[in-house]
C-alpha cells in the first residue's frame, strides 16, 4: 500500500518528528518547510516564498511544484501545474499526492484554524513572507472547500487528518466529515501507530 504525508505548517505539526516518515511513504512540504526539513517534493504557490525557494536554489535539490508565472522563467527546475487550480499550497499539495497515486494520505499541519485567541497559526509566522503571530488568523474557508474537492474527486483513496490531542474537542471539519474516505487520528494516536 502506497502512503503519503502532506505536511501543512500549522502548529499541530510541530510536534511531529518528520525524519522518520520517510522510511514509510513519500513527504509533500509546503512552502518554509525546507528551511529545516527536506521534503521529496516542496509546493509553494506564493510568489514571494518561490523567490525565496529559488534564490537558496532549493529547487535544484527538491523536486519543486508551483503554478506557472512569467517572473520565473529564470528558474530552471521549477515544475509547473497545469492547469493551475488557483489554489493555497496546502490543498495543491494534497492535489499532488492523490494525483500520484497513493492510497492512503495524512494530512499533518492542516490545522484549519486561528490559535485558541484568534491569532495566526502557523510554525513559520513571524518570519520572511509569513504573518505576525499577533496577527488574525486566516479565514480558512478556501482551504477546507479545496481540500474538500480533492477528497470529492478520489474517493477510493483515504485521507486521514492528524489534529491535535485538542483539536477533535475545539474544531470540527464537519464539511470534510461527510465524505466516507476521510476520517481524523490525534497526534499522540498517530505517534504511536507509527513509534514517533
Amino acid at each position: 500500500m502506497s502512503i503519503a504525508f502532506v505536511l501543512g505548517n500549522g502548529m499541530s505539526r510541530k510536534v511531529i518528528p518528520l525524519e522518520p516518515l520517510r522510511e514509510i511513504g513519500k513527504l509533500y512540504g509546503c512552502n518554509a518547510i525546507y528551511r529545516n526539513f527536506t521534503p521529496d517534493y516542496l509546493i509553494a504557490v506564493d510568489s514571494k516564498m518561490v523567490f525565496e525557494i529559488c534564490e537558496k536554489d532549493i529547487h535544484h535539490k527538491v523536486e519543486t511544484w508551483t503554478n506557472p508565472n512569467r517572473s520565473y522563467k529564470r528558474f530552471q527546475k521549477l515544475n509547473f501545474f497545469s492547469p493551475s487550480l488557483g489554489w493555497s499550497s496546502g490543498p495543491t499539495a494534497l492535489g499532488l499526492a492523490s494525483k500520484h497515486g497513493h492510497k492512503v494520505i495524512y494530512i499533518l499541519g492542516f490545522d484549519f484554524h486561528g490559535s485558541p485567541s484568534g491569532k495566526m497559526n502557523n510554525i513559520y509566522a513571524d518570519s520572511k513572507n509569513y504573518k505576525k503571530s499577533s496577527d488574525v488568523a486566516t479565514y480558512h474557508g478556501n482551504w477546507n472547500r479545496q481540500t474538500c474537492i480533492t477528497l470529492q474527486k478520489n474517493p477510493s483513496k483515504e485521507y486521514i487528518r492528524v489534529v491535535s490531542d485538542r483539536t477533535l474537542e475545539d474544531f470540527k471539519t464537519k464539511d470534510l466529515e461527510k465524505f466516507a474516505n476521510y476520517r481524523e487520528i490525534t497526534v499522540s494516536k498517530f505517534k504511536e501507530k507509527y513509534h514517533l
